[in-house]
């Protein structure tokens, strides 16, 4: 029998866990759909995906119409038309599509960073929520034993074998069960109006009371080579670095002659010349550093990667130690307080008479504190894991 009740408890424990996580997952499905910062963040990354595909292509032709009156009259007027079409040094058009093509990636990164980052708030509200929910079916019953002792107490109080102290003394604990209560449902609005906000305005409950089952894995270094890779923020950093070395073969191109050709026709008195027109415009200071700047600003960037990557390996490696930390205390706290339950006990040793009310009540606020100790804990590293997934 006794096997029977713990598998029991084990496939309602594991039902309890896989239903926290479907929720939160759909809740993210949710905010996904209608969070109004990600709609607008969608739109703008469209747009900038557009604006990066302007300037790539020929300058616009030049059209001139010249009408020249001669002097002296009899020598007629004269009419010129010409049609000029610029062009870049032609490798330059290949940079720029490339840089185009790459901004674009950076572009998607960006909103992926930002996407990740409202995942995480969210999970960390839901992981308030589910601290808050538990404490508040942790109070109903705390609240319904509260409310037993103080109906016992007043039926002694009224036959005469409890005294008015002990009387108050067990309405001050409910009441302050009570409030206790009313403080958290508090907190718990608070809560949902965020996720309310998260999810576009759009009310959506949460009731989960039990945390996720996280399992750490202790190779933080083989763990890290996947974070880096799901990193947005470092990706953006490399999408950057071949950016700036495209930069430097484009201004090394944009630095070469430039040509234009076109039309060009000559219309006077009995004479008409028409024929093709070629020239070229050699750049001697337009250009002048811009070689030397896109070189020295992909150094540049190459260091910020490398100081933007130093940190986030660091950050995670604390995070990680500090997870496995909590989850190290968490399992000595939960076995620990397990063997050292004497709810029961003081309960018989109330009714007995061998506790006084005061020492029942204390007794009881140390268990109620360690309970509320290892809810703590628990929202701690389910915290501590969102951070640490938050690229994931």
């Amino acid at each position: 029998m006794k096997i029977i009740i713990i598998l029991l408890n084990s496939i309602l424990l594991f039902g309890a866990e896989l239903f926290s996580q479907n929720s939160m997952d759909n809740i993210i499905t949710e905010v996904e759909k209608n969070n109004t910062t990600l709609s607008a963040l969608r739109k703008n990354a469209d747009a900038e995906r557009i604006g990066n595909k302007t300037g790539l292509y020929l300058k616009n032709p030049e059209f001139a119409f010249n009408y020249l009156w001669g002097s002296p009259e009899n020598i007629g007027n004269r009419t010129d038309i010409s049609v000029l079409q610029s062009f870049d040094f032609p490798s330059a058009y290949v940079y720029r599509s490339q840089i185009a093509e790459f901004q674009n990636e950076q572009v998607e990164l960006e909103y992926q960073k930002q996407r990740k980052l409202i995942f995480m708030q969210t999970r960390l509200v839901c992981n308030d929520l589910i601290y808050q929910n538990a404490l508040k079916s942790e109070l109903l019953k705390r609240i319904t034993n509260a409310q037993n002792i103080t109906n016992s107490y007043k039926s002694k109080y009224e036959i005469g074998d409890a005294g008015i102290l002990e009387y108050n003394k067990a309405q001050v604990n409910l009441l302050n069960l009570t409030k206790d209560a009313e403080s958290i449902e508090i907190e718990r609005d608070v809560l949902l109006s965020e996720l309310k906000s998260l999810n576009g305005g759009i009310f959506i409950e949460f009731t989960d009371s039990v945390f996720q089952l996280q399992t750490i894995s202790t190779d933080f270094e083989q763990w890290y080579i996947q974070a880096e890779q799901n990193n947005p923020v470092l990706q953006w950093l490399k999408q950057e670095i071949t950016i700036s070395q495209k930069q430097e073969k484009l201004n090394t191109a944009l630095g070469l002659p430039e040509f234009h050709a076109g039309y060009m026709s000559e219309d006077v008195v009995g004479q008409q010349f028409q024929g093709i027109t070629i020239g070229l415009s050699i750049p001697l200071l337009e250009n002048k550093n811009a070689v030397k700047y896109a070189k020295a600003k992909s150094i540049a960037i190459q260091s910020a990667e490398y100081d933007t990557k130093l940190k986030f390996y660091n950050n995670l490696k604390a995070l990680h130690a500090k997870s496995i930390s909590l989850q190290n205390s968490i399992n000595d706290y939960r076995t620990n307080l397990q063997l050292l339950n004497n709810f029961i006990l003081l309960q018989k040793a109330l009714d007995k008479g061998e506790l006084s009310l005061a020492e029942y009540i204390y007794e009881l606020s140390l268990s109620y504190e360690s309970f509320n100790k290892l809810l703590e804990l628990d929202r701690n590293l389910n915290n501590t894991i969102v951070e640490l997934n938050k690229y994931q």
